[in-house]
């Protein structure tokens, strides 16, 4: 266990250094992801039980990982058919702090009806046809992951650690909307109000025209494509609760379709226009190398699980904090160094309903804090992650940059969640 925590910790710091020592973080999450495994394999357990820990664990990574390469191919398809562009055409503000405020907004409230995965896909695509330099890429990336996060906090379906606590009937969608909303949204607007000062009278430059209009698509296509993309992603989670199955079901679904719809609209077009429309084209636009570096990470945290690690650190927890709010305040900070799902897990694991009842304030604060605690690193949520593999974002120019107003966002919202609940 020992020499597990200290390879975990040695392959996060290798990949917060990826533009110091010139190795890609793909490839350092995905040979730490596998050697804690390694470890598992040689440390004495019978190995049919570490392969059976590995498959249970293996199956849900694969659906996260499935979900994220059906909603990016979705996004990229809507984006090569200039459906983003009718977005960009429409927000007629020309000042940065206006449209960071806008973009924030709208990931806050999308990512509770979504969830903040899908959204920061989305809202990344969206940015990208209002700037173009790499500093304000990546400012505005880091508040779309901080409003995605505090969006999905709020809604039962918005993340998978709410639908965690929805499903095991923790918590109620009734409670855990009226009483984390406002701590949700304060975790988002405090950020947002310190940094108001710094793009004050700074202008948008225009980037430009999309590819996409080049290549002749005309605007009813465009149209159409953006409503029938949207109209599928905002049908992923009423599939989910309709049907019962995971969510990356829901999301190969809706991916089917779009592919079926795109291909009868571009039937009789040129095979080099066919060629740039299709789904096939646009799978190899996708950046593969994110989707390994999630699988990497993943593997790593479900080794750190699976050993053990993870329960240790929630007993010391308990042992030493004996006050809920304490608890579920580090466990947020927590969530941002681990994932919040096996966090979530062990707190479900270790106390009962008895315990704490059906929307107790631990559970509902749980949610708050583990929902938002994740954006003060870039690595410390699904959203992040995506945002990181996207657009290349540094660890280290995050942590500087971002990670501080996370931070105080987060505990500016549970300072609001201790005065409406006390």
């Amino acid at each position: 266990m020992v020499l597990t925590a200290i390879f975990f910790i040695a392959g996060y710091a290798c990949i917060a250094l990826e533009h110091k020592i010139k190795v890609d973080k793909a490839a350092t999450a995905l040979f730490l992801g596998v050697l804690l495994w390694l470890f598992l394999a040689f440390s004495g357990v019978a190995p049919s039980e570490t392969v059976e820990h590995l498959e249970v664990h293996f199956e849900e990574i694969s659906e996260i990982l499935f979900f994220l390469l059906g909603a990016m191919t979705i996004v990229e398809l809507i984006d090569v058919h200039d459906g983003f562009g009718i977005i960009h055409r429409k927000i007629k503000t020309k000042k940065k702090i206006g449209l960071l405020w806008i973009l924030s907004l709208l990931t806050f409230f999308l990512s509770a009806v979504l969830d903040n995965l899908t959204t920061t896909i989305v809202m990344i695509a969206i940015v990208k046809k209002f700037l173009d330099t790499k500093e304000d890429l990546w400012t505005f990336a880091g508040f779309i992951v901080i409003a995605a996060n505090a969006g999905g906090a709020w809604s039962p379906i918005g993340d998978i650690t709410t639908i965690m606590l929805w499903n095991g009937a923790q918590v109620s969608s009734n409670a855990l909307i009226t009483t984390v909303f406002l701590p949700s949204l304060v975790c988002l607007l405090v950020p947002l109000a310190i940094v108001s000062y710094r793009f004050r009278g700074v202008v948008i430059r225009d980037v430009g025209r999309s590819v996409a209009v080049d290549k002749k698509v005309s605007s009813l296509e465009s149209n159409g494509i953006l409503i029938l993309g949207v109209t599928l992603l905002f049908l992923v989670p009423v599939f989910k609760s309709q049907t019962h199955l995971p969510p990356f079901m829901a999301m190969l679904f809706s991916l089917a379709v779009f592919w079926l719809v795109t291909e009868i609209i571009h039937r009789n077009k040129t095979h080099s226009e066919r060629r740039y429309f299709s789904v096939a084209a646009t799978v190899q636009k996708i950046d593969t190398p994110s989707i390994l570096f999630f699988l990497g990470i993943l593997l790593a945290v479900a080794a750190m699980q699976t050993n053990g690690s993870l329960d240790v650190m929630g007993s010391v927890l308990d042992d030493t904090f004996n006050n809920l709010y304490v608890i579920n305040g580090l466990l947020g900070i927590l969530s941002s160094i681990v994932d919040n799902v096996p966090l979530v897990a062990g707190a479900m694991g270790m106390y009962s309903m008895d315990l704490y009842p059906q929307d107790h304030q631990f559970w509902v604060s749980l949610a708050y804090c583990v929902g938002t605690g994740g954006s003060m690193l870039i690595i410390g949520s699904a959203a992040g992650i995506a945002a990181m593999g996207i657009l290349k974002i540094d660890f280290l120019w995050y942590l500087r940059h971002i990670a501080w107003l996370a931070l105080i966002g987060y505990i500016s919202g549970i300072g609001i969640y201790l005065i409406l609940n006390q």
